[in-house]
């Protein structure tokens, strides 16, 4: 026998692969993918209508009028107010001053008498629904000073509407 040249073999590497940053990136991936869907399911806000009284429905909803409070600007620091519906107001409309004993004192009273009708139905959060209605001639002191009275009287939902039906503009005529 010859002597042959012994084969040199090479030696086998352990070929393994590390995973662990793999485990890291999908647990990552898992979590991004929860947590997006999560936000991507609709969010809604409930809802609360009135269980008894008036309901007003109009092009945003409705409303228990008992908890509409309107205001009227007019020339010469002239201010009309009142409760609920024109066409059936829960209370006469009344001439108002502006400053802390006229139409602050009244706003406040006005929204003290809403919240308690509103616990009494079981809606304590419910508050006064104010909107103020600025008639051509009044002028911009006055929406500001009127905006202020809001603010200080703490109410939350209000709005500026610039249209008067015809009823109000005889309303304000007359007072």
């Amino acid at each position: 026998m010859q002597n042959l040249p012994k084969k040199v073999r090479s030696k086998k590497l352990n070929a393994r692969v590390d995973l662990t940053a793999m485990v890291s990136v999908s647990f990552l991936l898992i979590i991004f993918f929860m947590l997006t869907i999560e936000l991507a399911k609709p969010k809604s806000i409930g809802l609360d209508l009135p269980d008894n009284g008036d309901i007003t429905c109009g092009p945003i909803g409705c409303i228990d009028s008992n908890r509409i409070y309107t205001i009227l600007l007019d020339d010469n620091d002239k201010i009309v107010t009142y409760s609920g519906l024109l066409f059936s107001p829960l209370e006469n409309s009344k001439s108002s001053v502006y400053g802390e004993t006229g139409i602050r004192k009244e706003i406040f009273e006005t929204n003290k008498r809403i919240t308690e009708y509103s616990t009494a139905i079981g809606k304590p959060k419910n508050g006064a629904i104010v909107i103020i209605k600025p008639s051509k001639k009044s002028n911009f002191k006055n929406l500001v000073d009127i905006l202020d009275e809001m603010a200080i009287a703490k109410i939350e939902t209000y709005s500026i509407v610039n249209e008067f039906t015809p009823e109000e503009a005889k309303l304000l005529a007359s007072k």
